[in-house]
């Protein structure tokens, strides 16, 4: 009977392992950095990573923790954060080196990759120190199949030096060892680099069989990096030999090679991402410097206690008093010298990692910062509109409501090319009647194209399905552009919006569109530009039709994000065309029709009580007049910590609480009202950034959001839906 159960249990456990359990140990985090790094989840390799060092620090685990720590130095040089990889390597080797002084594989490759990081550098000193250093151990350990990395990495380094005829001996050495997928990147390499030293002896035919030859090693590789490498020191002897077609092409080739190469590393580990990590490890440093501090001072006093109980000699006593003063003073002294270049290379760092940003930076700040007085104009306009103005006024006033109108969309425009630059922009998948978008399109559109009295006419191919699932609002965004060009430049013509059905099979059809006018045309020497930020056809057309410069480059990027490309025809008095196709699925169901949203009764805004958090003083002009003519109530308060106390002891019906407010933001006191009032309707009102959406908002605790500058109808009708809710 017992060994039946033994069977049993046996039976029950090959038949239903038991789950991975999470288990706080450093084979668990480092299956997991595994993972992350198969994935290509850097950030979360990081992290991971990190946690075992931490583990390893806890629980005394010396060698585990080095092992470890090469691991992360492993993963910065992956990222190519050189200086980064050369620290952590190096802290490696120093605690290999605590453990035991037997030689490790692990730390001859810790050297080697510490001086691949010191070549990326430019420190050749180093980094030849670094390389042989890691040939020596790798010779006590016996290990020989990475001689010729060894070797070619000498040979570079020589070559660097002045020594050709030595380095071009190493990189033939490597030439002649037989062929294999270990040594394929590594002959690549030694190729490469002779190729390099022929073109410096100006003997370019032979240079260019090296280097053709290292082009085709390297398609066997994943080592984009080298290929860009080969690529552009073809490109630059083409140049020499004065063929500027050869020169040109690979030059483009290795253009866009550069430019995958730099989305690849993005999409391993944003700036933003590498930042956040960095932080956590500098806190963590801090608190873990802090509890030895503190376990440091116990020790301390529990040491004097025992002296003092040891030792009854007076003299002694002073000595040693005197020892500790001076001990302390030689202290703080070497503690603010380290502040000191400690604070001088946070801001080298600061300064290195904000040139990078500094466009979208720029641009995000600018955008957001306007929307502010911007609200101011739109709600004064607005405001004075609403009062019956002068006949004489009118003119001024519809003016500046216009220019206000024009002012917003063109921030709009730059926040949403901010949007897409830092990959901020997501794709909706729903499910929506093209027909219908286009006719919604048209009859929008209508008003505008009779001002220049042109035809605008939407020619739909009958086999295009109906029901498609993709982005309608991006693709709405797109032909908005699109039609709005043609308007503006064509007068007593035609504007058509053609669809075509390319392909269709199994629920997949392939659309294509066109959009065609016969106005003023672009001229040939413009075409490339036209899609560039704040590019026109001249200065001339600027000044006669206006318009930000900003339309066609949205609509190239988001054709793009939608999978497609999209293409321009056109000749001077006859006409443009823009044509682009894009993929969908097609749904079998019927599109669901929502309701449309109800006017608000205006019966509801009356004697409802109001909070108004603004530190702008302007806008809080605005805000209560705009609440007050609806017969509201209104309380105005320009910080969040007011905002705090008087939620506590009074009673809303809603409060409009400003994002961005001295001291505490308004999400953080939106969060704290929350503590004790869940039930008060709280609408953030934001000049949105980059940084910001709306789900970000709505998480701490705020009801809706209403953007600045905003639409007094969007004002009402958010306010009223939040009422009736509440």
């Amino acid at each position: 009977m017992k060994h039946f159960l033994l069977f049993i249990i046996f039976f029950h456990s090959v038949l239903y392992p038991q789950k991975r359990v999470k288990v706080d140990s450093i084979s668990y985090y480092s299956y997991l950095a595994a993972e992350s790094i198969n994935n290509n989840k850097y950030k979360e390799a990081l992290l991971y990573t990190q946690k075992s060092i931490d583990f390893c620090k806890r629980n005394n685990k010396t060698e585990a923790e080095a092992i470890q720590n090469y691991k992360l130095g492993k993963i910065y040089f992956d990222l190519k954060l050189h200086n980064d990889a050369i620290e952590i390597l190096n802290r490696s080797i120093h605690l290999f080196s605590a453990v035991s002084n037997k030689p490790n594989i692990k730390v001859a490759n810790a050297y080697y990759f510490m001086g691949l990081s010191y070549i990326e550098k430019k420190n050749y000193s180093l980094a030849e120190t670094c390389i042989s250093k890691s040939e020596e151990i790798q010779k006590k350990l016996g290990i020989k199949d990475q001689t010729d990395l060894i070797n070619l990495q000498k040979g570079i380094l020589s070559k660097t030096k002045g020594n050709i005829a030595f380095a071009s001996t190493i990189f033939n050495s490597i030439l002649a060892k037989p062929k294999s997928e270990v040594t394929t990147n590594t002959k690549a390499e030694a190729l490469y680099q002779i190729g390099t030293i022929e073109a410096l002896g100006k003997r370019y035919n032979l240079a260019l069989n090296y280097l053709n030859r290292a082009l085709d090693l390297n398609k066997n590789t994943k080592n984009l990096d080298q290929r860009s490498s080969i690529l552009l020191t073809i490109s630059s002897v083409y140049d020499k030999m004065l063929d500027k077609t050869n020169a040109f092409i690979y030059l483009k080739q290795h253009l866009n090679l550069k430019e995958n190469i730099s989305l690849s590393n993005d999409q391993k580990l944003g700036i933003n991402d590498y930042e956040n990590f960095k932080e956590v490890q500098r806190l963590q440093e801090t608190l873990r410097l802090d509890k030895e501090n503190k376990e440091k001072e116990k020790s301390d006093k529990f040491s004097k206690l025992i002296s003092i109980l040891a030792i009854a000699i007076i003299s002694i006593l002073s000595l040693l008093s005197l020892s500790l003063y001076k001990n302390n003073i030689i202290r703080n002294q070497t503690n603010l010298l380290l502040k000191e270049k400690n604070n001088e290379l946070i801001l080298a760092k600061n300064k290195a990692e904000e040139a990078s940003k500094a466009r979208s930076e720029f641009l995000s700040t600018v955008s957001h910062e306007l929307r502010t007085p911007l609200n101011a104009i739109n709600g004064i306009a607005h405001l004075l509109l609403e009062e019956n103005p002068k006949k004489s006024q009118m003119h001024y006033l519809t003016s500046l409501k216009f220019s206000g109108n024009y002012l917003t969309t063109f921030i709009n425009d730059i926040l949403e090319i901010n949007k897409i630059d830092s990959n901020k922009l997501e794709i909706e998948y729903i499910n929506f009647n093209l027909k219908q978008l286009l006719g919604d399109i048209q009859n929008s559109l209508k008003e505008i194209a009779t001002i220049n009295n042109n035809k605008f006419i939407l020619k739909i191919d009958p086999e295009v399905p109906e029901n498609l699932i993709g982005d309608p609002t991006k693709l709405s965004q797109i032909f908005m552009n699109l039609i709005n060009n043609a308007l503006k430049f064509t007068n007593n013509g035609t504007i058509s919006v053609i669809t075509k059905l390319v392909s269709y099979q199994n629920d997949n059809a392939v659309i294509h569109f066109q959009i065609v006018d016969t106005g003023i045309g672009i001229p040939e020497d413009k075409l490339e530009t036209v899609f560039e930020s704040f590019s026109q056809g001249s200065i001339e057309i600027n000044r006669k039709f206006g318009g930000t410069g900003l339309g066609l480059t949205i609509v190239k990027k988001l054709v793009k994000i939608l999978g497609g490309e999209i293409k321009l025809k056109s000749e001077v008095g006859e006409g443009t065309t823009f044509s682009f196709d894009l993929n969908f699925k097609v749904d079998s169901m019927p599109i669901q029709v929502k309701p449309e949203n109800k006017n608000y009764d205006q019966e509801i805004f009356k004697n409802k009580k109001v909070l108004v958090v603004e530190d702008n003083k302007i806008n809080q002009m605005i805000t209560k007049k705009m609440l007050v003519n609806k017969e509201m109530e209104c309380t105005i308060l320009d910080n969040g910590e007011e905002a705090i106390e008087i939620l506590k002891d009074n009673a809303f019906d809603l409060v409009l609480m400003d994002v961005h407010l001295l001291g505490i933001n308004g999400t953080i006191a939106t969060q704290q009202i929350r503590e004790f009032d869940t039930t008060t309707p709280i609408i953030a009102l934001t000049a949105i950034s980059l940084n910001e959406n709306r789900e970000m908002l709505l998480s701490f605790g705020m009801t809706d959001v209403i953007t600045k500058p905003f639409v007094p109808e969007d004002f009402y009708t958010i306010i009223a839906q939040n009422m009736v809710n509440s």
